[in-house]
């Protein structure tokens, strides 16, 4: 009785091998461990890789057929800006990205200060600002035993972004003032444009130069630290490195965390204010750590300073700002006064479009 029914099973069994053999169809899933599994992953990776080429030139073209913002480059309208706008004291925008309107600038000589290259015409600041300078240039000379401050760059009449140097500096709370010590005579003209400032590295660096480096350095920089407006100061790393070998481990090292190791910086440092008030349009950036800044943090700077990236290939020139991108309030104070510097019309019509009313949002 069951032999009938084992034939049928064997000779649907063997029909079915037939078919597959002429299909050219396997009995089983392909697993791991078979030739032809491996060919088809390999393909599926070949077929991705293609794919990706592919997006990544679909991304390549539309990067190069995105249009160019509109209007002449912003660095060239605030550089022509001789004077500040006349109106109420403001910081609008964020440190990079925005202008300055109601400027003070810092007299040229003071008791204890002098503005250097002043060709440029980049001594203007918010008016808190300038305060400040002038504060820290008279306390550390009274106090700490500092001769006087040199001054270098810190806005433009009517801030907004540079024709030369600095990416911030465009809103009036960034200054950088001199390692040097003031000398003890008044400057000219010509020996402020040509004297350069002393860098405060040793030859590794990854220290300090003993020879220039002084203990009134520290005593500077914890001075203008001290100060509640003052928000971040940018620092060589091995003056950062330096800064925290000078404070006792058990001493008062809260205002540490207010000096950020950054590239640049051992000749000068750059001091940098918060969003001051009745600024409502000024862009606020985040505070710093709650930490000393003496730990990992600075480590891994010094071991960029000993062995910096291998440079990677060169990225196109970025496009310069132009009055469309910047806040729009940067218009008002590019164009207020008798003295303002005539706008393009391309940037005129702007200036006279409705709002957006999209946020402007900084960089760094």
């Amino acid at each position: 009785m069951r032999r009938p029914a084992t034939l049928i099973c064997a000779l649907a069994l063997t029909l079915i091998g037939a078919v597959a053999l002429a299909q050219d169809l396997p009995l089983r899933a392909p697993v791991a461990g078979d030739k032809e599994f491996k060919l088809a992953a390999n393909k599926k990776k070949a077929v991705n890789k293609k794919r990706a080429r592919k997006r990544r030139a679909k991304r390549r073209r539309s990067r190069k057929k995105t249009t160019k913002p509109a209007g002449p480059a912003a660095k060239v309208l605030f550089g022509a800006a001789k004077s500040p706008a006349p109106m109420a004291a403001r910081a609008i925008g964020f440190y990079a990205k925005g202008c300055l309107a109601g400027a003070a600038p810092l007299p040229v000589d003071g008791p204890a200060w002098q503005a250097m290259r002043l060709s440029r015409n980049r001594n203007w600041g918010h008016p808190k600002l300038i305060a400040l300078i002038e504060r820290l240039a008279t306390e550390a000379k009274k106090y700490d035993g500092w001769p006087g401050l040199l001054v270098g760059d810190i806005s433009q009449p009517r801030g907004g972004p540079m024709l030369t140097g600095h990416a911030s500096h465009q809103v009036g709370l960034d200054a950088d003032i001199w390692l040097t010590p003031m000398p003890d005579k008044r400057l000219s003209k010509k020996e402020r444009e040509k004297l350069s400032a002393t860098s405060m590295l040793a030859k590794d660096r990854v220290s300090v130069n003993p020879k220039v480096w002084t203990d009134a350095h520290v005593r500077l920089l914890k001075r203008a630290a001290s100060y509640a407006a003052v928000e971040r100061i940018f620092v060589h790393p091995a003056i950062k490195k330096a800064l925290c070998e000078a404070v006792p481990k058990d001493g008062d090292r809260r205002w540490l965390r207010k000096m950020r190791a950054y590239w640049g910086h051992h000749y000068h440092f750059h001091v940098r204010i918060a969003c001051p008030n009745g600024s409502s349009n000024c862009e606020a950036q985040p505070a710093p750590p709650d930490d000393d800044g003496c730990g990992k943090t600075l480590k891994h700077w010094l071991a960029l300073v000993k062995r910096p990236p291998k440079p990677k290939k060169p990225r196109p020139a970025r496009r310069p700002l132009t009055m469309a991108q910047l806040p729009r309030d940067c218009r008002a104070v590019l164009s207020s006064g008798p003295d303002a510097p005539k706008l393009p019309h391309a940037a005129a019509a702007a200036s006279t479009a409705p709002k957006s009313g999209k946020k402007t949002v900084g960089g760094k």
